[in-house]
C-alpha cells in the first residue's frame, strides 16, 4: 500500500467492520447447524421429499451466504491527492469520453445534451478532452440537439468556470432559485444563462414536433431516407478545438455507426467498440471514459481525481480502470422501489475494491485504452515481434487504425491532428462488417456474448491479472435518473439476470476458466456470487412454497415451538434482519428503506429473476433469443423536481407482462394456505406449527404491493388476465397439496 509520506497520489484505507464480520460468521454457522438438523431428521425419520427440498434450498442459502460474506469482508476506500498530481505532472494526459444513446423517444435528446454540457464544462484542459456521442438510433433530432447545445456551451462553459459552478448540468443547476449571495454581475449572468437554456430547450421541443425527413437540409441531409437499423455510417465533427486552447471547448463528435438488418450489431458493446476505433483514428487518447446518456457529471474535478490512481509514480500500472458509483438525483424518500442501489454502491463495491477491484458497471468508468486493446499487466510494450498479419487479424483491416493501436500499445504519444482529415478513415472502421475475422468482441474491446457486456468485459480484464479501483468522491462523481416503479426496473433487472446467466453457462464462466486465468481466489468467489444470483429465483420460490404446502397438507418442515432446535431458525431470522439493518444504518438510511429494499429483493426474485431464467432456457432450446431492451428515461427539465405527487410516485404499477404471474400466484397460495390453516380443514391432528405460519405471514407482508394490486384499478391494479392465470395456478397447487394427503 502506498504511503502518504512517500508523496503517493492516493492512499488505500482499510475499513474496519468487526460487528458485521461477527454476524456474518454467526449466520453461516447457524445455517450449517440447520443443515445438520436436516441430516438428523433423515436419520431418524427416513428420507422425505419435503425435507430433501428444504435441505437443498438451505444448502444453497448457506453457500450463497459464504460468497456474500467474502464480498464484504475487507472493504477499502481510496483517498486521493489531486494537488500533488498538478505539482508533479507537467502535462495531463488526454482523455476520450464516450456518451451512448440509442432511442430518441425512450432517451429524449434533452437528457443527452445535459450530460454533454456537464462534460464539456469539467475542470480539465479542454485541449486534452474529446467528447464522442454515439447515436444508435441514427436520429436527426439528436444531431440537431447537439448542434444547438454547442451554441449554448460557448456561453455556459465560461460561466461555470468563472463562477466555480458546482453542478454543471443546466437542468439541475436551474432547478434551484437564484442564489441570494453573489454580485450583481453574477445575478445578471445567471438570469441570462437560464433564459438561454429555456430557449435551447424550447428549440429542441419544437424540432421534435416538426422534424420530417423530407425537410432535412444542410448538415442534416445525411439523415435523409435513413432507418434506425438500416443506414450507412454518419460521423460529424460538431466542434473542433483547432487551436488547442486549454480553457476553450473540447472536441465534440457525433457518431452513428452503420447498421444493416442482416448483420448483428451487438447492442451497446458494438457501439462502444465503434467509438473506440473512431476515437483511435481521431484523437487516440490513452484513457477513455464512458457514460450513459442520463449520467451527467456532478463533480467537475472527477477526471483529475481519477488520474491520481492512473499516474501514481509508485504503482503507475496497477489499475486497468477506475469505477465510480452510480448515484441518482431523483430517488424517492426511503427508496420504495429498491432502485437506488445505495447498499451496493457504498458497501458491496467497497468490499470488491478490497480484493482485486470492483466490477465494471457500464457507465461512470475510466479505462486505459491499451488494456481494452488486449494488453496484460506484466506485458512489455509491443515491439517488432508483432507482425502486421497478427495486428490486422486482431484489429481489423484498417491500416490507419492498426497504426494508431500500435502507437498506444507502444506508449508512443500521439500528436494532435485535424479531425476533419480523419473522417474518411473513420467511416471504414464504423461499417457493420468491419469486425468480421477480427478479435473485436472476443480478445479486444468490449466483449460480446452477453447482454451485460459491462460485467463480462470487466471480468475478462480481471482474468488477465489487472486490478481496478473504486472512487467515491464527495460530491458524487455522476448523477443519473433512477427508473420509476413497476415494470421498468423489473425489466431492467430481468435483462441483467439474463445476461449474467448467459455468462455463467458460457465458456467465459469463472468456473470453466478456473485453471487458466489470473483471477484471485476471492475475486473468483465474487464473480461466482454475481452470476449465481441469476438462478436465485429457483431455490427461493421452492422454499416459499414449503410453508404453504405444510399449512394445506398438514405437515411441518421447521422445528416446533417445544423443540429446543427451534432456536436455530429463530436466531437465523433475527440475526439476518439485524445484519441487513446495520448496513442501512451505516449508510444513513432509515428502517423503512431497509424494509422497502428487502421487499423489492423478494419481488424481483419472484418476478424478473424467474423470467430471466426462463428466457435463457428458451434460448438454449432454440425457441427464442435474448434481446437488449433500452430503459425509458424521464425527460430532464428545469421543472422536474417539483414535489407534485410523491405519494403516487411511490405506488407500484403493473402491466400485462407475464412477469407478474408467478408472484401473484405465490401470494394467492399463501393467502389460501393461511385460510386453510386457520380454519382447520386439514385431516387428522395438526402437524404444522408457528414456524410455517410465520413464514407465510412474512411472505404476505413482503408481497403487500401485489396484494394491493389485486384490488386496485387502472395502472395500479393487476390486469384481469394476470389474476385469472394466477388463480388457476394457485387452485392447481392447492388441489395437488390436498391430493398428496390421500
Amino acid at each position: 500500500m502506498a504511503k502518504p509520506n512517500a508523496l503517493s497520489l492516493y492512499q488505500k484505507v482499510e475499513l474496519q467492520r468487526p460487528l458485521q464480520r461477527a454476524l456474518d460468521i454467526t449466520i453461516f454457522l447457524l445455517l450449517v447447524a440447520l443443515l445438520g438438523y436436516r441430516l438428523l431428521l433423515v436419520r431418524t425419520h427416513g428420507l422425505c421429499w419435503l425435507y430433501a427440498i428444504a435441505f437443498l434450498c438451505e444448502s444453497w442459502f448457506a453457500f450463497l451466504w459464504a460468497l456474500t460474506a467474502n464480498l464484504t469482508w475487507t472493504p477499502v476506500q481510496y483517498q486521493i491527492y489531486p494537488q500533488r498530481l498538478l505539482k508533479r505532472v507537467e502535462e495531463l494526459p488526454p482523455v476520450d469520453v464516450f456518451i451512448t444513446t440509442a432511442d430518441p423517444v425512450l432517451e429524449p435528446p434533452i437528457i443527452t445534451i445535459n450530460t454533454v454540457l456537464s462534460l464539456l464544462a469539467v475542470e480539465y484542459p479542454a485541449n486534452k478532452l474529446a467528447c464522442y456521442v454515439s447515436d444508435d438510433g441514427c436520429s436527426p433530432l439528436t444531431f440537431y440537439s447537439l448542434s444547438e447545445a454547442l451554441k449554448f456551451a460557448k456561453i455556459w462553459v465560461p460561466f461555470c468556470k468563472k463562477y466555480k459552478v458546482k453542478v454543471r448540468a443546466p437542468f439541475r443547476y436551474f432547478s434551484d432559485d437564484l442564489p441570494s449571495t453573489g454580485s450583481l454581475e453574477f445575478q445578471y449572468e445567471w438570469r441570462r444563462m437560464k433564459d438561454a437554456y429555456k430557449e435551447l430547450n424550447q428549440r429542441i421541443e419544437d424540432a421534435a414536433k416538426s422534424f420530417t425527413f423530407g425537410d432535412l437540409v444542410g448538415d442534416l441531409v445525411d439523415f435523409s431516407n435513413t432507418k434506425p437499423k438500416n443506414h450507412a455510417p454518419i460521423i460529424k465533427v460538431i466542434w473542433e478545438n483547432k487551436e488547442g486552447i486549454e480553457d476553450g471547448l473540447p472536441h465534440l463528435i457525433y457518431v452513428s455507426r452503420e447498421k444493416r438488418p442482416n448483420i448483428t450489431h451487438h447492442n451497446k458493446a458494438g457501439a462502444m467498440n465503434v467509438l473506440t476505433r473512431v476515437s483511435g483514428l481521431m484523437t487516440n487518447a490513452p484513457y477513455m471514459m464512458n457514460l450513459d446518456c442520463d449520467m451527467f457529471v456532478n463533480n467537475p474535478d472527477i477526471i483529475l481525481q481519477a488520474m491520481c490512481l492512473f499516474k501514481d509514480p509508485i504503482i503507475h500500472r496497477e489499475f486497468a480502470f477506475v469505477q465510480f458509483p452510480q448515484c441518482f438525483y431523483n430517488g424517492l424518500q426511503d427508496d420504495p422501489f429498491g432502485n437506488q442501489w445505495i447498499i451496493i454502491m457504498q458497501l458491496m463495491m467497497r468490499g470488491m475494491a478490497g480484493i482485486q477491484g470492483p466490477a465494471y458497471m457500464g457507465t461512470g468508468c475510466i479505462h486505459r485504452r491499451k488494456v481494452l486493446y488486449g494488453e496484460s499487466p506484466n506485458e512489455a510494450n509491443i515491439n517488432e515481434k508483432y507482425y502486421d498479419d497478427e495486428l490486422y487479424k486482431t484489429f481489423g483491416n484498417s491500416k490507419n487504425f492498426v497504426t494508431s493501436a500500435t502507437r498506444i500499445l507502444r506508449s508512443v504519444e500521439d500528436y494532435p491532428n485535424c479531425l476533419a482529415d480523419s473522417i474518411k478513415a473513420t467511416h471504414e472502421v464504423a461499417t457493420a462488417d468491419y469486425e468480421h475475422n477480427s478479435c473485436w468482441g472476443s480478445k479486444v474491446g468490449w466483449q460480446y456474448g452477453s447482454i451485460v457486456e459491462d460485467v463480462l468485459t470487466g471480468m475478462l480484464i480481471h482474468k488477465k491479472g489487472w486490478k481496478s479501483a473504486y472512487l467515491t468522491p464527495t460530491p458524487p462523481a455522476f448523477l443519473g435518473c433512477a427508473p420509476s416503479g413497476g415494470p421498468i426496473p423489473l425489466n431492467h433487472h430481468k435483462r441483467a439476470i439474463t445476461g449474467l446467466l448467459e455468462t455463467l453457462i458460457s465458456k467465459n464462466s469463472p468456473i470453466v476458466t478456473a485453471l487458466s486465468d489470473k483471477l484471485q481466489f476471492r475475486q473468483r468467489m465474487f464473480y461466482l456470487w454475481m452470476y449465481l444470483t441469476s438462478v436465485q429465483a429457483i431455490p427461493e420460490i421452492c422454499y416459499a412454497l414449503l410453508p404453504a404446502f405444510c399449512l394445506i397438507a398438514n405437515f411441518h418442515f421447521l422445528p416446533k415451538v417445544q423443540e429446543p432446535v427451534i432456536c436455530i431458525p429463530l436466531l437465523l431470522f433475527i440475526l439476518f434482519v439485524l445484519r441487513q439493518m446495520l448496513g442501512y444504518i451505516e449508510t444513513d438510511q432509515s428502517i423503512r428503506a431497509w424494509w422497502n429494499n428487502h421487499r423489492m429483493d423478494m419481488i424481483k426474485s419472484m418476478c424478473s429473476c424467474l423470467l430471466g431464467v426462463v428466457a435463457v432456457f428458451l434460448k438454449i432450446l432454440g425457441l427464442s433469443e435474448t434481446t437488449f431492451e433500452v430503459t425509458k428515461k424521464e425527460s430532464a427539465s428545469s421543472s422536474d423536481d417539483t414535489e407534485s405527487s410523491d405519494r403516487d410516485l411511490g405506488r407500484f404499477t403493473f402491466d400485462e407482462s407475464p412477469m407478474f404471474v408467478p408472484i401473484t400466484t405465490i401470494m394467492m397460495i399463501q393467502l389460501a394456505a393461511l385460510s386453510i390453516g386457520f380454519l382447520g380443514t386439514q385431516p387428522g391432528r395438526q402437524e404444522f406449527g408457528v414456524g410455517e405460519v410465520t413464514c407465510s405471514v412474512w411472505l404476505v407482508l413482503c408481497f403487500w404491493p401485489i396484494l394491493k394490486g389485486m384490488f386496485a384499478k387502472g395502472s395500479y391494479g393487476l390486469p384481469w388476465s394476470t389474476l385469472f392465470k394466477s388463480s388457476a395456478l394457485a387452485f392447481l397447487f392447492v388441489y395437488l397439496c390436498r391430493m398428496s394427503t390421500k
